[in-house]
């Protein structure tokens, strides 16, 4: 079993002078969980090489598990540190790609041209397709093979309005996901702010928040099993 992790490249945080990434949680979770299924993981970016982690999510609040794990782990590390290039990534040699998200994905992924092509050509294709958190905003421009939004009359989830609120970057962002995927014609439905949810829809998987990392992997296991 095969399965394209896609981070961001993108680590600046708009305007704000801050850096920005991916979620460490939301890769280590999803990452390990996999791993230890013996799934073959591979790591792209679009600039391929170190992929930028979010400070925010490396303080000791966020700390899990996995997060300790992958700070003690010098293989992820080196596997984060030299990531692979994505537009050199061919969809046939994998079974599944997931998007770990962070806020970086909002100003790379959403429109990465190789990113959407991936997408499109792994859901053609009928494979499962993850996102958690803030990745969806890879969705933003991917479309089905009728033409109209990949997203549209498809159930959804994803990074909710205020929990970006919470997190005080509403201002800060060149959109929001949750906005985003209703502005698409997805279905979005969410749970509370912060807690675990995540949702199915054909080969599409979405989770809404770092909590629903785990389940997002989970299922797209299921989906390949």
């Amino acid at each position: 079993m095969k399965i394209l992790f896609v981070l961001t490249s993108h680590d600046e945080l708009g305007n704000t002078g801050n850096k920005t990434g991916f979620w460490i949680e939301e890769f280590a979770n999803p990452y390990y969980k996999l791993l230890d299924k013996n799934v073959d993981i591979t790591v792209a970016t679009p600039k391929g090489g170190k992929a930028p982690i979010d400070p925010s999510s490396d303080t000791e609040d966020t700390q899990t598990e996995d997060t300790v794990r992958f700070k003690k782990d010098d293989a992820a590390q080196k596997v984060i540190n030299n990531t692979e290039v994505l537009s050199k990534m061919n969809p046939k040699d994998f079974d599944a790609v997931f998007y770990p998200g962070g806020h970086g994905p909002l100003w790379d992924l959403s429109k990465d041209e190789d990113s959407i092509k991936l997408i499109e050509t792994f859901n053609k294709a009928k494979k499962p397709i993850g996102f958690v958190c803030h990745a969806p905003a890879a969705l933003k421009n991917v479309k089905a093979e009728n033409g109209e939004p990949l997203v549209k009359d498809k159930k959804v989830t994803g990074f909710t309005n205020t929990e970006e609120e919470a997190v005080q970057l509403t201002e800060v962002v060149p959109f929001l996901v949750e906005d985003m995927l209703k502005e698409n014609g997805g279905i979005y439905s969410k749970a509370g702010d912060w807690e675990e949810y995540a949702i199915v829809d054909g080969n599409l998987i979405t989770g809404q928040n770092p909590a629903s990392s785990g389940m997002v992997a989970q299922k797209l296991f299921e989906m390949l099993k």
